[in-house]
């Protein structure tokens, strides 16, 4: 199955590195090491937006799965969009090696609250598991509850588990153990 990685993409305080490698472990069975920064390619700044296209930033963690033959999970705190999206918690190749999870959104003082590291914690957790699991060949799931239910704003975070529902956890640990059989993905 490859290594498991984590990579900050820009300045990203090492605790919130150690929270997402560790989450990503337990999904995932196998233990996540811990790379060097990645600079941010200032191309993918949208300046009249000051938010960061997240397709350029998973293009970017590419050569570093590719020439490992690992997953990897890229850490930013840059605000992330895409064109048909206002932004954006994360995103992940469905069904395959890259996700990307930003810590902008989620921290309660984005949205004029005081600091909370503990929600900013289960927050991170959540979008860990939800963007790990798109790498797995989850799509979104129906259950509110679930992890990897669709969530287009923080309260739709909140609302949701950090653990996945039955059914994608079933979905999810045959994909797992596909790959330690030999599979590719």
């Amino acid at each position: 199955m490859g290594d498991l990685l984590v990579v900050p993409i820009g300045e990203v305080e090492n605790h919130w590195l150690q929270a997402a490698a560790a989450c990503a472990e337990a999904m995932l069975h196998m233990p996540a090491q811990l790379l060097n920064p990645l600079p941010v390619p200032p191309s993918a700044l949208h300046a009249q937006r000051n938010q960061y296209l997240s397709t350029s930033l998973l293009e970017l963690l590419l050569p570093v799965g590719r020439e490992r033959g690992a997953r990897v999970l890229g850490v930013t705190e840059l605000d992330l969009f895409i064109p048909i999206l206002t932004f954006m918690f994360g995103q992940a190749q469905l069904g395959g090696r890259l996700a990307l999870v930003s810590l902008a959104r989620i921290r309660p003082e984005f949205y004029r609250f005081p600091p909370d590291p503990a929600l900013t914690l289960e927050r991170l957790r959540k979008e860990v598991r939800h963007e790990l699991g798109h790498t797995l060949g989850l799509v979104h799931c129906g259950d509110a509850r679930c992890a990897m239910s669709l969530s287009n704003s923080i309260v739709q975070v909140d609302a949701k588990n950090d653990s996945l529902c039955a059914s994608c956890l079933a979905r999810s640990q045959d994909h797992l153990r596909a790959l330690q059989s030999g599979g590719n993905s």
